[in-house]
């Protein structure tokens, strides 16, 4: 009963504190949406041939999706675990009656209630007031989110263990990020892109995110998307092994 308690506040204190850093409020939950105004007001959404008669924003909406993925992940929680270090916060838990496993699995389900709450008011705003029409399954594309952001959450972690500090995950994360949303489809569909730069962009995670958010948008299977798929689950496999070897309290 104790730990259940436990459990809940620390859920509460961990949100609270989310949404009470201004920085993380808006690279979490306003970023996409703003992305999506800008680029709807630059360049509508009325079906083009480059996109088999898809409009522009029905291309990037599931984009953008991946954008909150990949910032959460990338560069929310290393940062936000390092400085915790830093500060002394995750020591302090560590001497608490909980056990290590309960205050890390609050942490990651408040990161992912936080990407959840980012992608559902880009949605909204997407499909509300751009008409940018989902022809896809949602518990298939609840499925695929779920995936990618269990993915790159385990990618900060390992960023937030190996980092000796919070200055050092905070350049690291940023330099992660960045070429990730510039090559990967988030920022310019990768159909408007050079060949080569194309295959560049099969090397790096977040393709494989855009990728998969956009065919479960448009209705394909998953069956279609097996290579997406395993690419994902070995960064969650791989990211969850190291982060756990790694991570530190102090």
């Amino acid at each position: 009963m104790f730990q259940r308690n436990a459990t809940h506040k620390l859920l509460l204190t961990q949100a609270k504190l989310y949404l009470r850093e201004p920085m993380a409020v808006f690279f979490t939950l306003l970023l996409a949406p703003l992305t999506l105004i800008v680029m709807g007001f630059i360049f509508g959404n009325e079906p083009t041939p480059m996109f088999h008669g898809r409009g522009n924003l029905d291309m990037n909406l599931p984009a953008y999706a991946a954008m909150v993925i990949g910032v959460v992940g990338i560069t929310t929680v290393p940062i936000e675990t390092s400085s915790r270090r830093e500060n002394g916060v995750l020591r302090r838990f560590r001497a608490t009656p909980l056990r290590p496993l309960t205050y890390l699995m609050s942490d990651v389900l408040v990161y992912f209630a936080m990407v959840l709450l980012g992608v559902t008011l880009l949605f909204v705003l997407g499909t509300g007031v751009y008409r940018v029409q989902f022809s896809g399954n949602l518990l298939a594309l609840l499925g695929g989110i779920c995936l990618s952001a269990a993915a790159f959450l385990a990618l900060g972690y390992v960023i937030a263990s190996l980092a000796p500090n919070v200055r050092i995950a905070t350049v690291v994360g940023n330099i992660l990020l960045i070429p990730m949303m510039m090559l990967s489809g988030v920022t310019l569909p990768l159909e408007m892109m050079p060949d080569s730069v194309r295959t560049i962009s099969q090397f790096i995670p977040l393709t494989h995110v855009v990728t998969l958010l956009r065919g479960l948008w448009f209705g394909e299977p998953f069956s279609q998307h097996v290579t997406e798929l395993m690419v994902l689950g070995g960064v969650l496999l791989a990211g969850t092994v190291v982060a756990i070897w790694t991570f530190r309290w102090e």
